[in-house]
């Protein structure tokens, strides 16, 4: 597979913004100081901070006792009430009740998955993506959007202006052409849509909300190098130089409930504030009113409203960790907050593991990655790298009963720069799922020995070391 134009652009991009903030054009050194290690609250506190929302809006203690009873109940329910007591800690917690939350691992199941909900679709489709391509399976899903607007289907589609900058205008011209409403997200010319700009500030959100019913957001955009999965023994197989026809490895969530009208208001939220041409269409009836039993708590990251509450979320969560915390994650450069939360967690017993990249579209951030082991791994945090794919998810089990998917690196650009989506899922039965796809991308993983880490050559180390320190940049 011919690693994609769209893509490389991408990751070009990913550097253009690097390069402007090394001119000064961003200046944060180090993140602002979190209230580390907050204790969970009691119970009655709890039932104060958190709000349960169903459909119809907020539902009632005794709706919410149950629901909250029915979680704690699927296992592990002391380690549920800890997570939920430090989500409440953080201050007033909103949950989403009524859902189901299905996996979707890498491209293959994403698009068809996505395919068919646009084909389903009767009323509204909204489409928001860090990378359009306008090849392979990107170009096809435009084609079914399209259909789907001469059907009477009210489409509006967002993409980052940065993100998507190799991708031909006629592409976008097309759309239009087609009765669908398209948006570029802070437009590179500053004459596009005068008053929305800002080169650094970018959309690096994925999803996609067919009506009220379906929607999906992770760390999977519209590129064709989504072609293939990741988990083909040929794949593995493949030597590492010849990277461009390896698949993909990613995760996706496909949600169902309330939580897709939440990420809906996100997206009219952000299509009003960037000016965007063309009225959304009003939310439709849900055909099913609650089709499941996950809870979830749906963030939204956003650099006008400060740090991405997702990092500031899971920095808690690994604080209050009692047993286990796993993590994939395509770019990790955290700075030292979040990778000292790592090595204390590990040195009082938690079981710390960590599936990162072993090749990366962006070098730097794997060496800033890199420079880290070696602390990591003296606290007993197990690393294993990725190389048989490239690494891109964004994922995150936490005793087993905090788990997330979303698009947010734990890099400064996710945490500080971008608008970014993630999904919390609370609970035991889900979160047994995501640890089992954990162990799945442990088996073609690499482990990191300790000791033959300390034998890594003068070249790697000064990598390393300049990595480290344009770190808050990355």
């Amino acid at each position: 597979m011919k690693q994609s134009r769209g893509w490389q652009i991408g990751s070009w991009a990913r550097a253009l913004a690097m390069a402007l903030s090394l001119a000064g054009t961003v200046a944060c050194g180090t993140l602002p100081e979190q209230n580390r290690r907050l204790a969970p609250l009691p119970p009655q506190q709890v039932a104060d901070r958190v709000t349960m929302q169903g459909r119809q809006g907020p539902v009632s203690e005794a709706v919410e006792a149950r629901d909250l009873a029915r979680v704690r109940d699927e296992g592990n329910g002391a380690l549920f009430e800890r997570h939920l007591g430090v989500l409440a800690a953080q201050g007033e917690a909103q949950l989403l009740r009524g859902n189901t939350a299905k996996l979707l691992v890498d491209g293959p199941a994403t698009f068809a998955a996505m395919k068919a909900a646009i084909a389903a679709a009767r009323h509204r489709l909204l489409v928001e993506f860090y990378i359009v391509e306008d090849e392979g399976v990107a170009a096809e899903v435009g084609e079914l959007l399209l259909r789907k607007a001469a059907e009477g289907v009210k489409v509006a589609f967002m993409y980052d202006s940065l993100g998507s900058m190799g991708t031909d205008s006629a592409f976008f011209d097309k759309l239009r052409q087609g009765g669908i409403a398209v948006c570029a997200f802070n437009p590179l010319n500053p004459l596009e849509r005068p008053g929305h700009w800002g080169v650094l500030e970018r959309n690096h959100r994925k999803m996609l909300a067919a009506d009220s019913d379906v929607a999906f957001t992770g760390g999977i955009n519209l590129s064709n190098v989504y072609a293939e999965g990741s988990f083909g023994s040929a794949r593995r197989q493949r030597p590492p130089e010849d990277a461009d026809k390896r698949g993909w490895r990613d995760t996706q969530i496909e949600l169902h409930g309330p939580v897709v009208s939440a990420l809906a208001a996100v997206f009219r939220e952000s299509w009003t504030r960037q000016g965007c041409e063309g009225e959304l269409a009003p939310a439709p009836t849900p055909r099913v009113a609650t089709p499941g039993q996950r809870v979830v708590k749906l963030v939204a990251g956003d650099p006008s409203a400060g740090i991405n509450p997702s990092y500031t979320a899971l920095l808690h969560a690994i604080d209050a960790s009692q047993r286990s915390v796993q993590l994939t994650m395509a770019y990790f450069a955290p700075g030292p907050e979040l990778i000292q939360a790592l090595c204390d967690a590990a040195q009082r017993g938690v079981a710390v593991s960590l599936v990162l990249p072993g090749r990366s579209d962006v070098s730097l951030v794997l060496h800033a990655a890199r420079s880290r082991y070696a602390q990591l791994l003296d606290a007993g945090v197990q690393i294993h790298e990725m190389t048989g794919s490239v690494m891109h998810a964004k994922t995150a089990v936490v005793d087993g009963v905090y788990s997330s998917v979303g698009s947010s690196n734990l890099d400064w650009r996710s945490i500080v720069g971008n608008h970014e989506m993630d999904v919390i899922v609370l609970g035991d039965d889900f979160g047994q799922q995501m640890q089992a796809l954990f162990a799945r991308d442990l088996t073609v993983s690499q482990h990191i020995d300790a000791a033959q880490w300390a034998k890594r050559g003068l070249g790697q180390r000064l990598m390393q070391g300049f990595a480290r320190l344009v770190e808050p940049l990355l």
